[in-house]
């Protein structure tokens, strides 16, 4: 068993092993020259480019497990929504109100149109070590939704929040839910070892409405996929949430929890490790700091983590409490790889 699913059992007695969210993206040289050649679609649908992209900072950095290079809005453009990206990503129409859930197309066979995931992870899984894990991913249904609504995940989310009240939210939800489960089927099917389900939007409704509203989505969608995918863990990353949200995820078949940097990491292994893995959570700004500033910050939390009892450790995979931000210097990103490694490393060899 790798470092990773090691991890996310909640078994792992060698060193945390390490993952970032977006850590195939624009910061990369790699990514960059790509970008040169390909269009952003075509580094995605494009299995051969896909499975280049992934792999990238695999090669360079070393990092534990990779995660497909894709986009969590192709289950839109699937719906009809369409889909191009012109400096970010743009969808044709947004749903504005009720009668707009008439133009969404619906159900399980949608999923031929993100086949091309599939194909891009068997290649990945063929070309990447067994000591590395392969991670796949969705949007959540929350999160879909607001991207659905307003177009992107910032701002007030206003008309997205009132989508929850006046029925756009459980009919368009009614229209995803079969696509986004055979869509993470898709992915396990094809060789991801995990299934991510990134959140970025649902910590911004308060604890009631998630746990009233949310959260019963995101068990159907879990327990729909478990039913085919029994042995692939799931990770959940709840941005901008905190203990009252997490709350309502215990019960749901959930194996690692990704958090934002805005908690404290010695805290939430102390207290939520026993739940679930935990993913994260180191602020991705602090990669553009001085070196020798993000060593000494980087070192205090590692020092940190290090003096808790290892089955509290035993969960945590070791990351960013977000993706890498573009235009992170890379050689902060290889000095937190060296630096980690060379703590925990150290740690085992002085344990023998």
């Amino acid at each position: 068993m790798n470092l990773f699913d090691s991890a996310i059992q909640k078994e792992n007695r060698l060193r945390p092993p390490v993952w970032f969210m977006r850590q195939a993206g624009r910061y990369h040289s790699h990514y960059r020259k790509l970008r040169e050649q390909y269009s952003f679609v075509e580094l995605c649908k494009r299995p051969e480019v896909a499975c280049e992209v992934t792999l990238g900072p695999i090669h360079e950095f070393d990092f534990d497990a990779a995660i497909l290079f894709s986009d969590l809005l192709f289950p839109l453009e699937a719906m009809g929504m369409g889909l191009r990206y012109e400096e970010g990503p743009k969808l044709d129409w947004h749903l504005r109100d009720l009668e707009d859930l008439k133009k969404l197309q619906g159900g399980a066979d949608l999923v031929e149109k993100v086949s091309f995931q599939g194909k891009a992870l068997e290649r990945i899984r063929k070309q990447l070590s067994t000591e590395r894990s392969l991670l796949g991913f969705v949007g959540g249904p929350f999160t879909l939704f607001c991207y659905a609504v307003e177009g992107s995940h910032q701002g007030s989310l206003d008309s997205a929040r009132e989508g929850l009240r006046d029925g756009r939210y459980s009919g368009f939800f009614e229209k995803l839910g079969d696509l986004l489960v055979e869509n993470m089927i898709l992915q396990a099917k094809s060789g991801a070892d995990a299934v991510a389900i990134f959140d970025t939007c649902a910590g911004e409704v308060d604890p009631d409405t998630y746990r009233e509203v949310i959260i019963p989505g995101l068990r159907w969608v879990m327990e729909k996929f478990k039913q085919e995918c029994l042995h692939t863990p799931l990770v959940y990353y709840s941005k901008g949430m905190g203990p009252t949200h997490w709350q309502s995820l215990k019960g749901l078949p959930l194996a690692c929890l990704g958090v934002d940097w805005n908690h404290d990491l010695k805290e939430m292994l102390l207290k939520w490790s026993d739940f679930w893995a935990i993913q994260g959570n180191i602020d991705p700004h602090w990669l553009f700091l001085d070196p020798q500033e993000l060593e000494n910050k980087l070192r205090k939390v590692f020092d940190s983590i290090k003096s808790l009892p290892l089955i509290h450790r035993r969960a945590w995979i070791c990351g960013l409490g977000h993706g890498v931000l573009p235009k992170t210097p890379e050689e902060n990103v290889k000095l937190f790889l060296r630096l980690q490694k060379e703590i925990f490393t150290d740690e085992l060899r002085s344990s023998r």
